[in-house]
């Protein structure tokens, strides 16, 4: 039996830091409510993991007054208290502490059961708690050993670091003599920051490895107040056996997202960890308060950003009397001449391309085709101060018809958040463009992950960026509600778009019905109807239901494999680095680049944004991939499928030549080959290696 404690005074203390702020000495039934289930996702990965140790500890500051919600300051507690430990028997005095919505040995026995794949009564178990159990079953997480990943190059520099260290400390002061840990997250569940006052509780999170650089995203270490509030996105407390991994059920969390004061995206989370025993429900409240007065501070910090930006575009306007706009994740600005000059549907597509070109930090100008027939040269400038992008100005300036763009050859921009110019990637854009002014239904044939989607959405976006766009899967098409959605979206919208994805993986059934509405919908409203394309993966034999539905459409357009404009990776890949990474700060170098571009890509573009968004996860968020960034079997050219036991072999080859820096044979000492055997498995698997 558990040692019990006397956690009134404790209580008392945690109560004492709400003085002035709102919240008194219980909870409102709102703050004890349960937050609504969310879809936000983030993690890092890497095999690299430092044993922790003593380094995880952190300092702490002179006393300095906590700032409440409503900036009212805080008085701190009388005095420190920490919890009495008393006999087994002994009864507990003071304010009673939370209780789990089960007894704690019902709540240990549901987990089991739920371990052991047996019936979970739900009325032992929170419905958050249930439901992020089950996610963690669904990512294969370890429930009895720690496993989690290490980032080994954190950036402690990031604007939520440098907002939130001072709120953290004044906070970990507060609760001087208390069991309590103060731990800071990235939107990704990884530790930047840990505040500890207590030695025991301070060794035992080094033993569990919740400490800076490891990550506690719900997909590797289970249902926990860090990983469980980011993907909730609202506040959470688990407390004892309500966490997935068994080596946590002997603390107790409580978790707040950090949402950005601007845009509202989760930019991390703050987190209170103490002792099971000592749970309390007004952990999370404390948790809540922190994160808003992060927020507020990050909104100081954001503030200083966009006048660096006013100021250049204000100098920037001094300099010209042509269109100046000034725009970062947040802000735009425009002059008078943008603002008289450029339709709203200009104006839009126009900001589209000048997001695009900063964050791709590409230099040159470009040429624009603006919906409104009209073209134009664009040319951007990045703002930076001191420590990170502050935006762009926008230089605009219109080509008259018959006018020369120019001696040097510009990149010609006409579909937004589209880059490439391969000339039948470009072929394909034309006439998917063409197609649309005309208003005709278009089937967009294709391999998966070649772009049809994207460019259904860019085309529709170009013309009518305001309008209704509305994507149907045929993966939904055992759903009820399915055809009776197609046909609401033909006849209630007849000025948007709908688009209807991989019909060619519809029963016949399903096609019949889907080719049925279609027709229907154009006898009785005739050209009264949204723009709808279809999408899929051509056959070689179209089934009956399958040609019977394109007969309605009078264009088909093929869009063309990655690997029939692989040139094209040198645009591509800035671009989707630029949406995996924040600012633009993350670039490939030039032997990465020439790795990619070895690689057939089966996978189209999607198989490249996963790989990307993989490398940097698990390996680099700033600065440059370099070709040891990349996955092991893109250091291979490819001449056959391997087996999985080959594939691994390949892959600690590949490893083994990168850390020993491309010498053969201490790679072969250190796999335990000989010199003639990794020569010839070098050969044989098609290893190739960025020279040094």
């Amino acid at each position: 039996m558990e040692d019990e404690i006397d956690d009134g005074p404790r209580v008392a203390g945690l109560r004492g830091l709400f003085a002035g702020s709102g919240h008194g000495g219980t909870l409102s039934s709102a703050e004890r409510g349960r937050p609504p289930t969310g879809a936000r996702r983030y993690s890092y990965d890497t095999a690299e993991s430092p044993e922790p140790g003593s380094h995880f500890e952190t300092t702490r500051s002179a006393h300095v007054p906590l700032l409440s919600r409503d900036d009212a300051v805080l008085d701190p507690p009388a005095a420190p208290h920490t919890c009495r430990r008393r006999q087994e028997g002994t009864p507990v005095t003071g304010t009673p502490r939370a209780a789990a919505p089960a007894g704690d040995g019902r709540l240990a026995r549901a987990r089991v059961r739920f371990l052991t794949d047996e019936q979970v009564d739900p009325h032992d178990v929170r419905d958050t708690i249930l439901a992020s159990w089950w996610r963690s079953q669904q990512w294969n997480v370890t429930a009895d050993r720690v496993q989690q990943p290490y980032v080994c190059d954190l950036d402690t520099g990031l604007p939520l670091t440098r907002s939130a260290e001072p709120i953290l400390r004044r906070l970990s002061e507060h609760l001087d003599g208390q069991s309590i840990s103060v731990i800071l997250t990235d939107q990704s569940g990884v530790v930047l920051s840990r505040i500890t006052g207590d030695g025991e509780l301070n060794r035992h999170l080094d033993t569990i490895r919740l400490a800076p650089g490891f990550s506690y995203a719900e997909e590797f270490v289970g249902t926990n107040g860090i990983g469980t509030a980011l993907e909730a996105g609202a506040p959470m407390h688990v407390f004892g056996h309500e966490h997935y991994a068994e080596y946590l059920d002997n603390l107790a969390c409580a978790g707040a997202p950090i949402q950005h004061p601007i845009t509202g995206k989760t930019v991390g989370a703050v987190d209170l960890t103490c002792w099971r025993r000592d749970a309390d429900p007004l952990l999370i409240t404390l948790a809540r308060t922190a994160a808003d007065q992060i927020r507020q501070a990050l909104l100081l910090d954001s503030g200083v950003h966009e006048l660096e930006l006013f100021h250049a575009y204000l100098q920037a306007c001094r300099r010209t009397n042509g269109m100046v706009l000034a725009v970062n994740d947040d802000v735009v600005i425009m002059n008078h001449a943008a603002r008289q000059l450029l339709d709203p549907a200009d104006q839009s597509v126009l900001l589209g391309h000048a997001v695009e070109v900063l964050t791709g930090r590409r230099r040159a100008p470009v040429l624009v085709d603006l919906p409104t027939g009209r073209t134009v040269r664009m040319a951007c400038r990045p703002v930076r101060d001191s420590d990170r992008d502050a935006g762009g100005i926008v230089h605009v300036s219109p080509i008259e018809p018959g006018q020369s763009a120019g001696t040097t050859q510009l990149l010609r921009m006409f579909l937004p958040g589209i880059v490439g110019a391969g000339a039948l990637w470009i072929r394909a854009c034309h006439e998917v463009d063409r197609a649309y002014r005309a208003g005709e239904w278009l089937v967009l044939g294709g391999e998966p992950g070649a772009g049809k989607l994207a460019l259904a959405k860019a085309v529709h976006h170009r013309y009518n960026a305001a309008g209704r766009l509305r994507i149907v899967d045929a993966a939904d098409a055992d759903g009820p509600d399915w055809i009776s959605t197609v046909r609401s979206e033909l006849t209630e919208h007849p000025a948007g778009a709908l688009v209807v994805r991989r019909v060619d993986r519809l029963d016949e059934p399903s096609l019949e019905a889907l080719t049925s509405v279609l027709r229907e919908a154009r006898s009785r409203h005739g050209t009264d109807l949204p723009w709808v394309a279809v999408t899929q993966v051509q056959p070689e034999r179209p089934s009956p239901g399958l040609a019977d539905l394109c007969e309605l459409f009078p264009c088909t357009v093929e869009i063309p494999p990655l690997r029939h404009h692989v040139e094209d990776l040198r645009e591509l890949v800035p671009f989707l680095l630029s949406r995996l990474s924040s600012g633009g700060a993350l670039m490939c170098s030039q032997d990465a680049m020439q790795l990619l571009l070895r690689s057939d890509w089966p996978g189209n573009v999607e198989q490249l944004f996963q790989v990307l968004k993989r490398v940097v996860r698990r390996r680099r968020r700033t600065g440059s991939i370099q070709a040891h960034d990349l996955p092991a079997e893109y250091h291979t050219v490819n001449r056959r499928a391997l087996t999985p036991l080959e594939a691994m072999e390949r892959d600690a080859i590949v490893r083994g030549l990168l850390d020993s820096g491309g010498n053969k044979v201490r790679a072969a000492t250190a796999l335990g080959m000989s010199r003639a055997t990794i020569y010839r498995k070098i050969h044989d698997y098609g290893i190739v290696l960025p020279h040094h």
